[in-house]
């Protein structure tokens, strides 16, 4: 399980004086919410992921995590609060998801400790925020400060709210305890608004299999698929399909929007043979190797490959690759664990050289 538990950005209060005992131990801080005016021995320091020194303000965004370090000198019970600027208060530490608060002398938890089934989540509003870390050397009673409302709570609720609340509340938790035996530390980071998208997508559709599309001429991959991270622009658009006559043109992208390219194909239109007497079928095998399409003459290699590669598609095979090699061309189709290479060459005396290689992979 993976719980997303609000961190809540902090604001800054200043001091105000409060009414109440706990004065003779503890004071409002504009820095530290609230601070021990006693000399101590017990020292305690809080840091965030992003700043080990604690002498920095990191930036976070919403949704990214972040983890909680403690340290002490001596043996301890470790209370953390956070505080953001819209005046809620949440616990972080003691919890029911693995948040032990005892920590020994010298030594440095995590939180969320490693390997836990939990994280804490930046989730408020954009600011500057406060996790609050209260050492003690006995157990605190916080049941006047936040308490599990049910069995099922994994954190605990906080009643105070603001840091005023916070500090006012604490006092009073703080308040039986022999002044020399608390201390408190706090760590800052910020919260900035996500990054604005600056890529956007682009959607390819065709209405065959195995057709590739090329970006301003590099290969992004098959059609029929949403491709992201594209940087805004226009750009020319190529799609090539066995069989076909390329679809050429151009597509805007535009950040954070998906733009859409649909290509239909049309079947190559094959010319009737003229019947010559004695000549009726080598004309059909010039026509059936030139591929005339709409009057134009392709490259005879070309259209035999389309040929072979065609009657392979029909069988089911999806073809992945087409590359134009020295002497004519050379594709790959896929069809569950088999493979299939179409090699077409030109020979000498205006000769084409079809080669199909099949090659099938077996488990065991």
């Amino acid at each position: 399980m993976v719980l997303m538990k609000k961190l809540l950005t902090a604001s800054l209060v200043m001091g105000v004086a409060l009414p109440t005992p706990a004065l003779a131990q503890a004071r409002l801080s504009a820095q530290s919410i609230i601070v021990n005016p006693a000399p101590a021995d017990l020292s305690v320091s809080v840091r965030v992921d992003r700043d080990p020194t604690g002498a920095a303000v990191p930036v976070y965004r919403p949704g990214e995590d972040v983890s909680i370090s403690a340290t002490v000198n001596q043996d301890a019970y470790v209370y953390l609060f956070s505080v953001d600027a819209s005046g809620d208060v949440t616990q972080i530490l003691p919890n029911r998801l693995g948040g032990e608060n005892f920590i020994k002398a010298n030594t440095t938890a995590v939180f969320p400790p490693a390997g836990s089934n939990f994280r804490f989540t930046v989730d408020g509003e954009n600011g500057l925020n406060k996790v609050l870390a209260l050492a003690s050397l006995t157990p605190l009673d916080l049941s006047q400060l936040s308490a599990f409302k049910s069995q099922q709570d994994q954190f605990a609720t906080v009643t105070a709210r603001g840091q005023e609340g916070l500090a006012q509340a604490l006092s009073i938790v703080v308040n039986p305890v022999p002044p020399q035996s608390w201390t408190t530390n706090t760590a800052f980071f910020s919260v900035v608004p996500q990054t604005p998208v600056t890529t956007g997508s682009l959607f390819v559709g065709t209405n065959v299999s195995g057709a590739t599309v090329f970006l301003a001429e590099q290969r992004l991959g098959t059609a029929n698929a949403t491709y992201s991270n594209l940087r805004p622009g226009t750009y020319p658009v190529r799609v090539q399909a066995a069989g076909q006559r390329d679809f050429t043109g151009t597509v805007t992208i535009r950040a954070g929007s998906v733009s859409n390219v649909n290509v239909d194909f049309a079947q190559a239109a094959q010319p009737a043979p003229v019947a010559q007497p004695g000549a009726a079928t080598v004309l059909d095998l010039f026509r059936s190797l030139l591929g005339a399409v709409s009057g134009q003459v392709q490259d005879p290699a070309r259209s035999a490959y389309d040929q072979k590669v065609g009657e392979w598609q029909r069988q089911g095979y999806a073809l992945q690759s087409t590359r134009q090699t020295a002497m004519g061309y050379e594709g790959m189709l896929v069809k569950g664990a088999s493979a299939v290479t179409v090699t077409v060459t030109r020979g000498v005396g205006r000769t084409l050289s079809v080669q199909v290689s099949e090659t099938t992979q077996y488990r065991y």
